[in-house]
């Protein structure tokens, strides 16, 4: 592997239209030594032009979203899925709600905007806004899904926002309910505060769409501005009071709050104002695109079709800046052609003075969409980096001394260690509050001290929740054995780079692991850092237990159950997503499991007297349990279609997608007395699937075993199942598995 020094980080908030282009373009074309971060709230981006469609069931989910994971994936980017709340342009920092704060070179945003709902009482707290998209969706699903399981019930909606988005979302809202039911007792409200639809577009388009909404049963209130929301009703400025079922805001764009606040100069509705260069007028190490951004040379409205066009521009500057170079123009379009879906696969073209309705205009929508889409399904193979100079003219060093064992400097280290909060109790007698060659802890008496560790490079592209998954890893092991974590001492290896680079790498990584470490009531006290071509981390940890209290993997016993705690299928999804045909939502998933803590699990299942426990990790299902059967002397009935599987390993297994420790996992297969019937299953597969951060399995008495599985769910294990039984071995003492 070509070692490639981090010298500058160039972060991305957001993953608006722009980003996306930006990035597939970095994925084609990158430059060696320039750390790549986007930051976002969702793994999924919609698209703006095909969201009216989605809306109607034209489309599904992911016809009409970019998915950031994978796309984040191919250009060789890092991927938080945060918010961004702040900045810090003394630092450069962006301040986030979970990550601690993420240093930066060079900065972009591209997030969009939220409807201005704050000036209207109420309208915050029980409208559901246009955006975020995420936020509405939810909304839209959940009157879908009520909808079409109680037909026949009244439903009144009520939009606010008469400009081409609350105008496509009421005659696309329409269609798709009468398509449900086409008698439904459906009344739409449309408000609007002006005497005209759509004031952007020509006259001719507003009154045709005016007809449209009126022919089609929905009631319009124009000159009526919105003055209050309450639960279930909107008061207007007219007199006029309108009881609500469900309530959407369309209207105009509005900046997020913290930008003002920033520093960054903004335009008067708050809004970043930026050069024609795209660069902020206050920091020219900063850009802004989309919706965020006003050009202050060309005023134009917050439509996607600008955030489009400038995708291109912006990775070409963003390039040419972190090479030195001088930056380019863009002149945005004057018109841009507005083509607004009515919901029955027709399409009104609104150009200047001219206008046009038509089933033609609408299957030329849908191609041109289509097209944009397939840009980000199909990515071709990621070029390898430029060998280009960096902007001090020195080429970026390519090797690295092993004689110092490749550590990471003192300075760092005690820089990062200031940084950090480093929990402390009194079993510790010398730890990182006093470092010396060794820390030194005390065993309370009548306690056996349990030891175990766990290394491995970073799965996923983001050092601080990798710190978090490798963390649960590693103290799954003391949690298994029914012991309390107490002290872990660290390895880590930071990819090579400068040492600010490689301080905040360490930073987000360890920030990660002591978030966990404080919640199972573990201290840090040490550890062993060096320099290396990638992300990797371990734990040794050490747990204490009383010695009639240890679980064991040969207890379970014949009469018993065994429930497993979580999903399976991280192996699989993750060999997928390396080859970036895994679906974003897919990893997004197995992140949420791997960073589940087994703790409060282990706590459950010692009050439910579980004689034997085992974690799944590396050799998956079946492996750690031909490892219980064969200590215990017992057989398990297996119910393969009991196992749960984390969405999309079935598909991905389907695709021939497996782990690289997949082929020797299968060797564990000798345990099985019917394999015939086991290899039926499609979910056979999985028995096999090394697991990172995966679940418990334990053997419990069958009486206990409902209690045990109501505990596990209601302590956040939604996954937890009862898995199999545990029998007589008809083969002696010697171990064995049945699928039944």
């Amino acid at each position: 592997m070509q070692q490639h020094f981090i010298e500058k980080d160039l972060v991305l908030i957001g993953g608006g239209h722009s980003h996306a282009i930006a990035l597939k373009l970095w994925g084609m074309e990158p430059i060696p030594g320039v750390r790549l971060t986007l930051i976002t709230d969702t793994s999924h981006t919609p698209y703006s032009g095909m969201l009216p469609g989605h809306v109607a069931g034209f489309y599904s989910y992911d016809e009409t979203h970019i998915d950031l994971r994978r796309l984040a994936s191919f250009a060789g980017a890092q991927l938080y899925l945060d918010r961004a709340i702040g900045l810090d342009l003394v630092q450069n920092r962006v301040l986030t709600s979970n990550h601690p704060p993420v240093a930066f070179d060079y900065l972009s945003l591209d997030m969009g905007s939220t409807p201005a709902t704050m000036e209207v009482p109420g309208a915050e707290e029980y409208a559901i806004p246009a955006k975020p998209v995420p936020q509405f969706l939810q909304g839209w699903n959940d009157i879908v899904t009520a909808f079409t399981r109680e037909p026949h019930k009244p439903l009144t909606l009520a939009i606010v926002g008469g400009g081409a988005g609350g105008v496509e979302l009421a005659l696309n809202i329409n269609s798709r309910l009468r398509r449900i039911n086409p008698s439904a007792s459906l009344t739409i409200h449309l408000f609007h505060g002006k005497n005209q639809l759509l004031p952007a577009h020509n006259e001719w388009v507003s009154r045709r769409l005016k007809q449209l909404l009126l022919q089609r049963g929905i009631k319009l209130h124009l000159s009526t501005r919105v003055i209050e929301v309450q639960r279930d009703r909107v008061i207007c400025d007219s007199g006029l009071n309108v009881e609500w079922d469900n309530l959407f805001w369309v209207t105009q764009a509005s900046a997020p709050s913290w930008l003002k606040d920033s520093g960054l100069t903004v335009d008067s509705q708050g809004f970043i104002l930026v050069e024609d260069t795209l660069q902020s007028v206050s920091h020219p190490h900063v850009f802004a695109t989309g919706d965020i951004g006003t050009m202050k040379n060309y005023a134009r409205p917050k439509a996607g079709v600008f955030a489009v066009r400038q995708g291109k521009p912006l990775f070409i500057n963003l390039q040419r800046i972190l090479q030195g170079k001088k930056l380019q123009p863009y002149t945005p379009q004057k018109r841009f052609l507005g083509l607004i879906g009515t919901g029955d696969k027709k399409a009104i073209a609104s150009w200047s003075s001219f206008g046009w309705q038509s089933s033609l205009l609408w299957q030329w929508k849908d191609y041109i969409d289509r097209t944009f889409m397939n840009r980000f399904s199909h990515l071709p193979p990621m070029s390898a980096p430029k060998q280009q100079q960096t902007n001090n003219n020195k080429e970026p060093p390519q090797h690295h001394c092993k004689g110092c064992g490749s550590k990471v400097g003192s300075t760092v280290l005690e820089k990062v260690i200031t940084r950090l909060i480093i929990q402390q109790n009194d079993a510790i007698i010398i730890g990182m509050n006093q470092p010396d060659d060794g820390a030194v802890i005390q065993v309370p008496a009548g306690k056996l001290m349990v030891h175990t560790i766990d290394y491995f490079p970073s799965l996923i592209n983001d050092p601080f929740v990798f710190g978090k998954i490798a963390t649960n890893h590693c103290l799954s092991d003391i949690f298994a054995m029914g012991a309390t974590p107490q002290t872990a001492l660290a390895v880590a290896t930071i990819p090579y780079g400068h040492h600010n680079k490689i301080e905040e790498t360490l930073y987000q990584l360890l920030f990660g692991a002591t978030k966990i470490l404080q919640k199972s009531d573990a201290v840090l006290v040490g550890g062993h850092t060096t320099a290396g071509a990638e992300l990797a981390f371990g734990l040794s940890c050490n747990g204490i237990v009383d010695e009639d209290k240890i679980l064991r993997k040969s207890g379970m016993k014949p009469g018993q159950v065994l429930v497993l705690t979580k999903a399976l299928g991280t192996g699989t999804l993750f060999a997928a997503h390396m080859k970036h045909l895994a679906k974003g939502r897919w990893i997004d998933g197995a992140v949420a499991s791997m960073l589940l803590s087994n703790g409060k699990a282990g706590q459950i299942l010692r009050q439910q007297e579980a004689t034997a426990c085992t974690d799944i990790t590396g050799f998956g299902l079946l492996g750690h349990l031909g490892e219980m059967v064969k200590a215990s002397g017992v057989e398990v009935e297996l119910d393969l279609e009991a196992i749960p599987i984390l969405p999309g390993a079935l598909e991905t297994v389907e695709m021939g997608i497996y782990s690289e420790l997949q082929p020797q996992n299968l060797h564990a297969s000798h345990y099985i007395d019917n394999v015939e019937r086991g290899e039926n299953y499609p979910q056979y597969p999985l028995l096999f699937d090394p697991q990172t951060s995966g679940g418990l399995l334990a053997a419990i008495d069958e009486v206990t075993a409902g209690d045990c599985i109501i505990a596990l769910k209601s302590a956040g294990y939604t996954h937890s199942s009862i898995i199999g039984r545990i029998v007589e071995s008809r083969k002696g003492n010697i171990g064995g598995v049945r699928v039944t």
